[in-house]
């Protein structure tokens, strides 16, 4: 069983982390390319798709942390749950 203090800075240290971590993420629509006029030339759209496909892959490698990282949240929260009905079911069978 966690004494009472050492619960509560751990939740404010994980809070703090998922703070930062929101705060460092892009703004939704940040990562768009300006698509090319339909009338451009080959190179010129070849290039632009380039640019779209680099941005596209800064997207999904983002995301794929933000994926990570709840997945690590989820983890801990579980453990959380799970000590906490530990200590639920210590205090009942305490108490019969």
């Amino acid at each position: 069983m966690m004494p009472a203090g050492l619960e509560r800075e751990g939740a404010d240290q994980l809070m703090a982390q998922r703070a930062k971590e929101k705060a460092k993420q892009p703004a939704a629509g940040r990562l768009k390319v300006p698509s090319a006029p339909a009338a451009a030339t080959p190179e010129a759209r070849i290039k632009a798709l380039e640019q779209e496909r680099d941005a596209l892959k800064a997207e999904l490698e983002t995301a794929r942390q933000r994926i990570a990282t709840l997945e690590e949240s989820r983890t801990a929260v579980a453990s959380r749950i799970d000590w906490v009905i530990e200590s639920l079911s210590g205090v009942v069978d305490r108490n019969d």
